[in-house]
């Protein structure tokens, strides 16, 4: 009987000093309104509202001051739209901003918003020809209001559950390299091009990541990481958060617990091979995220956590203008009126990003550490390689990665990525092949590699 007696006791100090980890949820409704542009266009507006967007998230409370995740159903966040996002949010609960890590999904059906250029376009005369800039500031606070709401109440978190599983039939890579060792064809989200789709999935990363909360035997938030663009069905006017957010939202229902879903490293990633690009792609994509991440569900381990296995580390990096073009050459693009208004657009968030590198700003890089678990937070649209070199770095813990943060640098190559040429390495991406040299050193710190 005394042992019984002392086996409970320890079971319940156990469970106190669980307690002392704590986490709120969140979710609101960020859905723009119709005849807003999308992906950054105003000749693509919002025609029909399939599906609602959220930005959802929770906010992790421990010894220090409190974390914020969020992940927004939109297709970029950059530059002072980035900074006014983690702004808001930590001022509602109660953090620092370096202490939020603001994400995006990348579904290519919903607005796309960078304040700092929307500021370029509209002395220009173009005002809200990128995006609706009242609905991008409600959006922030309507976000704001649902975290200082949540953190009202915390619910203790006494176990995570890790787990991974893999999808079928999703991802494959777009980049498809010769034997020359130059880019010899693309293939993009959507692709009926017959040659492109027989060619070998190539560099992907097939598995879902999974780390759940529980409250003991109650699930209570669910964060998942898979590597590629999610698109399907797209640029008709139907916003909708796209099968990975279709399927996260399908996880919650079923499972009472609010899921997070992150797009990983797949910057050069996407459904072509498996993706013509109809309505009917959409469903079977979707089915096939949606069995990854319950698999990953159905095959996770609990470990009992408490304050002190939680850590967030946070990395302010340079990631380097890639120099194609120059201030002036901008100045002249951003001005012309003979200009398209698509270029006009694109040069706006070019001087943008010039101008903030040029003023030594840093963006965050962050890393989450729960128990042997870690969760690295990158910004940009991030080659899939990144990812595999993180999880290679430390086999021996669970890593997941999450990209699409501040979308300003927009894709972020490798170095050899740069020289084999195509479109993600073009003026899409603002960043210089020393990225890559960069981004290893900062991983490798991180997660405590070397």
């Amino acid at each position: 009987m005394r042992i019984r007696f002392l086996h409970l006791l320890l079971i319940l100090a156990g469970n106190l000093c669980a307690e002392d980890l704590q986490v709120s949820t969140f979710t609101t409704d960020i859905t723009p309104p119709i005849g807003s542009p999308l992906c950054f266009s105003y000749i693509k507006p919002a025609r029909t509202v399939e599906e609602p967007l959220t930005a959802r998230g929770l906010v992790i409370f421990g010894k220090e001051k409190p974390v914020v995740l969020c992940v927004a159903d939109f297709v970029v966040i950059a530059n002072a739209s980035h900074d006014a996002w983690k702004e808001a949010l930590a001022s509602a609960a109660g953090t620092t901003p370096d202490r939020v890590a603001m994400h995006v999904i990348h579904n290519h059906d919903s607005p796309g918003y960078d304040l700092s250029a929307a500021i370029e376009l509209e002395a220009q005369g173009l005002p809200d020809v990128m995006a609706l800039k009242e609905a991008h500031d409600q959006a922030i606070a309507d976000t704001a209001d649902a975290v200082r709401e949540a953190v009202q109440t915390k619910t203790p978190v006494t176990h995570i559950g890790l787990g991974t599983g893999t999808v079928e039939k999703f991802a494959s890579n777009r980049r498809i390299i010769g034997e020359s060792g130059n880019l010899v064809m693309t293939r993009m989200s959507a692709s009926r091009n017959a040659e492109a789709k027989a060619e070998p999935e190539g560099t992907i990363d097939p598995d879902l990541n999974l780390i759940a909360f529980w409250d003991g035997g109650t699930p209570v938030a669910a964060l998942t990481f898979y590597a590629s663009h999610p698109q399907s069905y797209y640029g008709k006017g139907g916003v909708t958060p796209d099968t990975v957010g279709l399927a996260r939202n399908r996880r919650t229902e079923e499972t009472g617990a609010l899921h997070i879903h992150f797009d990983g490293a797949g910057g050069n990633v996407a459904a072509g091979k498996y993706n013509d690009g109809s309505p009917e792609a959409r469903v079977e994509l979707t089915c096939r995220a949606h069995a990854g991440m319950e698999l990953a569900w159905e095959r996770q381990r609990k470990i009992g956590v408490g304050s002190d296995d939680f850590e967030w580390t946070v990395s302010a990096t340079e990631f380097p203008w890639r120099g194609l073009f120059t201030e002036e050459q901008l100045r002249v693009e951003l001005s012309n009126p003979e200009t398209s208004v698509k270029d006009r657009i694109r040069a706006a968030r070019d001087l943008v990003y010039w101008r903030r590198w040029k003023e030594g700003s840093k963006i965050d890089v962050g890393c989450l550490r729960l128990g042997d678990a870690r969760a690295l937070f990158f910004p940009g649209e991030l080659f899939v390689e990144y990812q595999l070199a993180a999880k290679a770095m430390r086999p021996d813990h669970f890593v997941a990665v999450a990209a699409y943060g501040d979308g300003g640098p927009g894709y972020i190559g490798t170095a050899i990525s740069y020289e084999e040429g195509g479109y993600e390495v073009s003026r899409v991406s603002r960043t210089a092949p020393s990225v890559e040299s960069i981004l290893t050193k900062v991983t490798r710190q991180l997660l405590e590699a070397e």
